[in-house]
């Protein structure tokens, strides 16, 4: 596990999107695992940018995403499908039927089993871009989720629900369950790039620096199994930590 400290959000955003770019470039056929929230907005501002100002182009690029909210539909302002047409798939030229979310109508156990299906067939995710919840969760997999399952539905925290009421007109408004990747899922992926920033994060990151084994209570420990993770935390995300900047 990396741990690369930066001064602020944006000097975050900027690197973790010159990671995305750099495999954009040497592979342009590549599988990105892409995530939604207020964390990645600026990460999608510079890779934006840099398609705008470089041609950095996406035509074979695959994109997957992590989770859904479960009985949104799609064309909600508020679900993740319109977000990731709003910060990205908009502002580049990534084709129309090569980006996929969870299906939020369609929750059953077979629909998650095909999401899981499709990744595969899709030759599996080369890159995976994290936030992590104060409590935790990645994804949307909650503390006590198993770390071996696929794509599945789960019941969402009252503290995530309360951490995502700013999207949404109220509490009463946020959706109780999602359509989330699981952690079995997640790890599949050949490189996990996890970003945060913001003290309210710094109790969960400095929790997962020093975790040495994986734990459900803690679903982000389940990083400690993967051989390639990179975390870029500002220095108020760090706080909490003896990592030092760069």
């Amino acid at each position: 596990m990396k741990i690369v400290s930066v001064t602020d959000n944006q000097e975050m955003s900027k690197k973790a999107a010159g990671i995305i770019r750099e495999l954009v470039l040497r592979k342009p056929d590549a599988v990105l695992g892409l995530a939604t929230g207020g964390t990645p907005e600026g990460t999608y501002q510079q890779l934006v940018k840099d398609h705008q100002e470089n041609g950095t182009s996406y035509r074979s690029i695959r994109t997957v995403n992590l989770d859904e909210y479960a009985g949104i539909d799609p064309k909600d302002p508020n679900s993740y499908y319109a977000y990731m047409k709003q910060h990205f798939f908009d502002h580049v030229d990534l084709p129309d039927g090569q980006y996929f979310l969870p299906n939020g109508l369609d929750t059953s156990k077979e629909a998650c089993m095909r999401y899981d299906a499709l990744i595969d067939s899709l030759g599996g995710v080369d890159l995976q871009l994290l936030g992590i919840g104060r409590n935790g969760h990645i994804g949307f997999n909650e503390p006590g989720s198993s770390l071996t399952l696929g794509t599945h539905v789960v019941k969402l925290t009252e503290s995530t629900r309360h951490a995502n009421a700013r999207y949404f007109g109220s509490i009463e408004d946020v959706p109780t369950e999602a359509v989330t990747m699981g952690i079995g899922t997640i790890l599949k992926s050949r490189k996990i790039l996890l970003i945060a920033s913001g003290e309210e994060k710094a109790d969960a990151l400095g929790k997962l620096v020093l975790a040495n084994r994986a734990d459900s209570r803690f679903p982000a420990s389940a990083l400690t199994q993967h051989k390639n993770v990179i975390i870029i935390a500002d220095e108020a995300a760090l706080s909490q930590t003896k990592v030092s900047k760069d």
